[in-house]
């Protein structure tokens, strides 16, 4: 692999390493304060109303109610954490990871397999009741931030190509998830807000094509969006894909035009000599330097595509508040009541053994069939041991499984979403032990060639 690949992925594992830290600690506080003498507060939290409101109406509102805080954080800020989401997928599509047919082709096979088996696994040893199945895709999603954690604490023992395989199959797999929340959990279309949202993603395009640039367009336009999405029927995180998708992220005069700017405007900047004495002394630029670093500073902006731009602002926000937010609101899980029978029947094994067994055999056996057909390779550097071993930590799955079981099972089943989010918790921690095992014999001693 290039150092430039390797160099990438390094950057890469450094957000997820700390954003999964920051993830573990909020699942582990949202446990803590959900079995303590503050679990009635920490439960009455969520239900508090959030309004924003302008004389009658009330943007955060759904069906006339206002919404919950509970449930703006599902619906709203996870609407951002999918906007980000989907421009990563944009990305990898464009010039990433997906942007071709040989290199997708094997984490997209696996991640098919992953999400197709887990389905299987949950139907099979979930109880045949109407309400428990719902949650069948519950087991699809693989945690992007968990799994590339985890495989960071082997660092670069791991072959750069199994790295890139696990990073780029988690992303076809929210794409699959985020497909399945579309289809499966849209009900009851509201046709007058859908016409509001087509004609949001509408206005999106045209200022796509006619390569408007400023954010403000696209964050203006999102907002309402995400209104129409929110009354239309369609979840309303689903608001934040279509907005990525109708992001630009080409350059209207390439990059050559504004490189050659930036130098002009460096060579024709004048030489200052500043001595040691007056260093702390206030700079006065004249206008032409003013107007020269202007210059400089809008063709920088030009030089980074709306898309790329924008996911580098949400980074910070999504991975650092966002989803930590969401798992502390989330992952508190009243073990008051509940026995080693919730983890083992019913809606909680289904998930538990989706993760744990589910998406191992799913990704691995599709790659494998595949593989030995010759139609792909086994990626760069990985031995079948070693493989194996980074399918198991597949079956981590924490923020879009959460998600799903909560639009699985709210409202009115709340006793199948605990058994749920313990089956989430048990299959995710059961798979980053075994994987971790796993690494550990099968993983080379030596540092992994990049």
């Amino acid at each position: 692999m290039s150092n430039e690949l390797s160099y990438s992925f390094t950057s890469l594992l450094r957000k997820y390493v700390s954003a999964s830290v920051l993830l573990i600690i909020s699942t582990v506080l949202a446990l803590i304060v959900a079995n303590s003498p503050w679990k009635h507060a920490y439960a009455q939290l969520w239900q508090l109303p959030v309004s924003l409101s302008i004389g009658s109406f009330n943007f955060f509102s759904h069906g006339g109610e206002p919404l919950t805080l509970g449930t703006f954080i599902n619906d709203y800020l996870m609407a951002i954490f999918f906007l980000s989401v989907g421009l990563e997928i944009k990305r990898e599509i464009l010039c990433g990871e997906l942007s071709s047919v040989k290199k997708a082709l094997a984490p997209v096979i696996g991640a098919c397999g992953g999400m197709l088996v887990p389905v299987i696994v949950f139907h099979l040893i979930c109880p045949n009741d109407a309400a428990m199945q719902r949650g069948m895709a519950i087991p699809m999603a693989t945690d992007i931030a968990f799994s590339l954690g985890v495989l960071s604490v082997f660092s670069k023992r791991v072959p750069v190509g199994l790295k890139v395989f696990l990073a780029t199959l988690a992303v076809a797999d929210d794409l699959g998830g985020i497909i399945v929340i579309a289809i499966r959990y849209t009900e009851h279309m509201q046709w007058a807000y859908l016409g509001g949202a087509l004609l949001c993603v509408v206005i999106l395009l045209i200022g796509n094509m006619r390569q408007v640039r400023t954010k403000a367009f696209y964050i203006t336009i999102g907002l309402i969006l995400w209104y129409c999405m929110l009354g239309s029927g369609i979840h309303a995180t689903i608001a934040g894909v279509i907005l990525a998708f109708c992001i630009p992220a080409n350059l209207p005069r390439g990059t050559k035009f504004y490189i050659e700017r930036i130098r002009r405007a460096i060579r024709n900047f004048p030489e200052t000599q500043v001595s040691y004495a007056d260093r702390n002394k206030p700079t006065i630029l004249s206008d032409d330097e003013v107007s020269m670093l202007k210059s400089v500073e809008s063709a920088s902006d030009h030089l980074i595509s709306p898309l790329q731009d924008m996911e580098d602002i949400l980074k910070v926000p999504v991975n650092f508040y966002i989803i930590p937010i969401f798992a502390f609101a989330n992952a508190g899980v009243d073990l008051a009541g509940m026995t080693a029978q919730n983890l083992l029947s019913g809606v909680g094994l289904a998930v538990f053994m989706g993760l744990l067994i589910g998406k191992f055999v799913g990704v691995f056996s599709f790659t494998w069939l595949f593989i030995k057909m010759r139609v792909i390779q086994m990626p760069k550097g990985g031995t079948w041991p070693a493989f194996a071993s980074v399918c198991m930590l597949c079956g981590i799955g924490f923020t879009v499984s959460m998600f799903m079981a909560n639009l699985s099972y709210l409202p009115g089943h709340a006793i199948l979403l605990d058994d749920a989010k313990l089956g989430i918790l048990g299959g995710s921690i059961a798979s980053a032990v075994a994987g971790c095992i796993m690494l550990h014999f099968t993983l080379p001693r030596e540092t992994a060639g990049e």
